[in-house]
């Protein structure tokens, strides 16, 4: 009996170690050659990294697109650290690309190696680190700097044609970068706290870009520029419609892709 029980034991240890994995294949269930589509996290966790629930809903909606995914992140140190309960800054530091591997399962890149060469389109999940950890926009608004490979990866798919998805606050790294771009992150007035961060949107036309009044479950499509954006937590409602929303994006992010 203690030779079984130490049998179970081992096999499920075996099972709980941290294993290699293809994000394309748990990703992708189709047996059909889809896109290949990169996707940008900046952490883990809404206050300070990537919005985790925008996360999940672009790989859900990339998986019945059939598409292929492989994950990437900056090799950086977050802006800083937030305790999720207490809504404040703890004393301790963490690692984007580290973190960003706990939503990717292990299976996240560097963003340094990220080549258009490689990937059909390139989708920004929201939540602040893309204001935090991809950009200063946080703290420094229009006058923010980008990360200087997110600047060249969208630099370098818009310049290739190539569809770039963006949601919730994303999309100001676009207004940034890209001239001339048109985006969405929503309602422009606040609504009585219903779109409470209503007041990004004059500082995406501060930047040069046109901001496009839509609705949470809605995507707005720049066809010219292949920009695709939704604007998902930009909206205080329910989560459901903010699936929906970024189910628009990626659809429409596939369809530009041509796969």
């Amino acid at each position: 009996m203690f030779a079984a029980r130490s049998a179970v034991c081992k096999s499920l240890l075996s099972f709980l170690r941290p294993r290699p994995v293809c994000v394309g294949l748990i990703h992708s269930s189709s047996h059909c050659r889809g896109a290949n589509v990169a996707v940008v996290l900046s952490g883990c966790g809404v206050y300070d990294g990537t919005e985790i629930h925008e996360a999940s809903a672009i790989l859900v909606h990339l998986s019945r697109g059939g598409a292929d995914v492989q994950m990437y992140a900056p090799d950086v140190a977050q802006m800083h650290v937030i305790d999720h309960c207490k809504g404040e800054p703890a004393e301790e530091t963490r690692n984007v690309l580290s973190e960003s591997a706990r939503i990717a399962r292990g299976n996240v890149k560097d963003l340094a190696q990220l080549s258009v060469q490689h990937h059909d389109a390139v989708i920004f999940p929201g939540g602040f680190g893309a204001a935090k950890n991809l950009s200063t926009f946080a703290v420094d608004g229009t006058d923010c700097i980008v990360n200087k490979d997110v600047e060249r990866v969208l630099k370098d798919f818009h310049k290739a044609g190539k569809p770039i998805g963006l949601c919730c606050i994303s999309p100001v790294l676009a207004a940034k970068v890209l001239p001339n771009v048109e985006v969405t992150v929503g309602h422009e007035e606040e609504e009585g706290g219903k779109w409470p961060y209503a007041g990004t949107t004059q500082a995406i036309k501060a930047l040069g870009a046109k901001h496009c009044v839509k609705e949470v479950q809605e995507a707005h499509v720049d066809t010219k520029n292949k920009i695709v954006t939704s604007p998902a937590f930009m909206c205080d409602t329910k989560l459901h419609h903010i699936f929906d929303g970024i189910g628009a994006m990626v659809q429409n992010v596939l369809k530009l892709s041509g796969k």
